[in-house]
């Protein structure tokens, strides 16, 4: 996100925060509590959704949803419908895990940069 909104990084919590409030930025994890061995999300167990469509309506002004990976974007998917209001995007995942490269990653999460004022 640093890389894409042009600023430095930080590895501190509270200045995270501000960058991507500063950019109108909101972040939302679609599974609120799961259980999963490791980190791959096909581990993922038991798993109880955060109400992503009471945040949006909440809060009428977001113009788009951008998921964080396949798992994201097919959970959203589900909750949302395919006909929602507003547009979903699949972006790749951050994880380490996706093998793609840091270059193709930003390539593809400059698409937030046409969302934000």
């Amino acid at each position: 996100m640093f890389e894409l909104l042009n600023e430095e990084f930080t590895e501190d919590y509270t200045r995270r925060v501000a960058v991507l409030k500063k950019h109108h930025i909101a972040l939302w994890d679609v599974i609120d509590s799961c259980e999963r061995k490791g980190s791959l999300d096909s581990e993922i167990r038991n798993e109880e959704a955060n109400r992503v469509d009471e945040l949006l309506n909440d809060h009428p002004k977001i113009k788009a949803v951008f998921c964080n990976g396949g798992k994201s974007y097919k959970n959203v998917q589900k909750m949302l419908g395919k006909d929602y209001r507003l547009p979903v995007f699949l972006l790749p995942s951050t994880s380490p895990l996706h093998t793609i490269s840091l270059e193709h990653k930003l390539e593809s999460w400059k698409k937030i940069a046409e969302y934000l004022d």
